[in-house]
């Protein structure tokens, strides 16, 4: 009986958080609802943010359901239950944008969208210019990158545009291809989506720490890193080099947002911005016109351009975020990235709980900096754990396994086995079954 106890204890404790988060959520809808209300003398603005009121409430109420129905005492099934966290859907932010309700909704009729340009005097001649506007003023809004004197490359996702960089970047005058690195661990991707076409003009070149050949190189600089969630800089750092910067992670939600990035060639994308991960959308602020060229170019010849439903319906949801950032203090409406940091906020001090109730497992130590766009001190809560396995545990990714837990090991990141990656962005059911089953692994360990 007391060995069980503190496995008891802590499901209690996160249960009480979760609880209190929510209620505290709750009780600041209804009252901006009640001030928003106040200061409007139309009947259907009143009836408007009444009914706001009540649909957040209800989400909020709903959110504190499925976290308490992962703690019931009852728990037949949930430890047959299969967590795949190997992907990094962002399925967390479905519950947001639920209750954004129709501001997001767009209409497209039949006969709009059908000429491949969009507009053909532009270096990206298939970029919506809706598109375009949304995504400069996002960034002045999070203050996040610089875009003046930037070109912008819309993709379908990052993947494309960092194979079009590749592409861009490349010597097709070489006789050999350049090499491609990127510091351990990187994105589990790189080296298979810079191999898989066995092109001529770039091959992976590994760890960027041991890259030691006097010749032109591509770095791939990922900040916040996927998947330990560091913030990195260039490691190589010689003449020949040339920088692709993957900044997806480079949000509020994720880590403090120190300054606005200036470099060469940055990447972003709508999946882990927003969460919309099905747009298929990302974009690069391109420097130099003739690199945003080339890069066009590539996806020219491999798509034939990017679908401009996805940018007109991802041109909406941006709009929708910098309208909420805009409009907050008139309204009471929700900040998309205040209500991200705080859902963040909350799971990373549920993992860390249970990761420090044991010795079991342990997590990377991030140290907390000033956020200019929160206006306050913050701390990085990055989108993926790296948890290790301690002790005499060699294979993690095998031993999570062995308990119905789907992670991504160490080895595809170029590290050691004994890390895996865990996504973070996964349903409030999903990730709830995560911290009970890793507590009840480092209770049945202590027995």
């Amino acid at each position: 009986m007391m060995a069980n106890l503190p496995a008891m204890v802590s499901l209690k404790h996160f249960l009480v958080l979760s609880l209190a988060l929510n209620v505290s959520l709750i009780l600041r809808m209804v009252y901006e609802g009640d001030h928003y209300q106040q200061g409007s003398n139309n009947n259907n603005n009143k009836m408007e943010g009444y009914n706001r009121i009540i649909g957040k409430s209800r989400l909020a109420i709903s959110s504190i359901t499925s976290f308490a129905n992962s703690t019931r005492k009852d728990r037949s099934g949930i430890m047959d239950k299969v967590i795949n966290l190997d992907h990094g859907d962002p399925t967390m932010y479905e519950q947001f944008w639920r209750q954004m309700g129709d501001k997001t909704t767009i209409i497209i009729p039949g006969w709009q969208s059908m000429s491949y340009f969009s507009d053909p005097t532009s270096i990206c001649w298939f970029l919506e210019p809706e598109f375009a506007k949304e995504v400069v003023r996002l960034h002045n809004v999070v203050g996040n990158a610089v875009t003046q004197g930037r070109h912008i490359v819309v993709g379908t996702g990052s993947s494309q545009l960092i194979l079009a960089a590749l592409y861009a970047l490349s010597s097709h005058d070489s006789d050999k291809p350049i090499s491609v690195v990127s510091a351990v661990p990187y994105y589990s991707s790189y080296p298979s989506m810079t191999d898989y076409q066995k092109s001529g003009l770039y091959k992976w070149g590994g760890d960027a720490e041991s890259f030691d050949k006097d010749e032109p190189y591509i770095e791939l600089v990922t900040s916040p890193n996927n998947p330990d969630g560091y913030i990195r800089k260039s490691i190589v750092n010689r003449n020949q080099g040339l920088l692709v910067h993957d900044l997806a992670y480079y949000w509020p939600q994720y880590t403090p947002i120190s300054s606005a990035t200036d470099y060469d060639l940055t990447l972003f994308t709508v999946s882990k911005s927003t969460g919309h991960a099905g747009m298929r959308i990302g974009w690069a602020l391109v420097k130099d016109r003739e690199v945003a060229k080339k890069m066009t170019k590539f996806i020219e010849l491999n798509t034939i351009g990017v679908s401009k439903d996805s940018q007109l319906r991802a041109a909406k949801v941006l709009k929708t975020v910098s309208d909420c950032e805009e409009e907050k203090s008139e309204n009471g409406v929700e900040s998309f990235f205040k209500y991200s940091y705080r859902m963040m906020e909350q799971r990373w001090k549920l993992l860390r709980e249970a990761v420090d109730s044991g010795d079991l497992f342990s997590l990377p130590k991030f140290s907390s900096a000033f956020c200019t766009f929160l206006n306050q001190e913050s701390e990085t809560q990055p989108a993926f754990a790296w948890l290790k396995c301690e002790g005499d545990i060699e294979d993690c990714e095998s031993f999570l396994r062995g308990h119905k837990i789907l992670t991504r090991g160490g080895k595809q990141f170029g590290a050691s086995s004994k890390y895996v990656r865990i996504s973070m962005l996964d349903t409030n059911d999903n990730f709830m079954h995560l911290i009970d089953r890793l507590s009840t692994i480092q209770t049945k360990q202590q027995q």
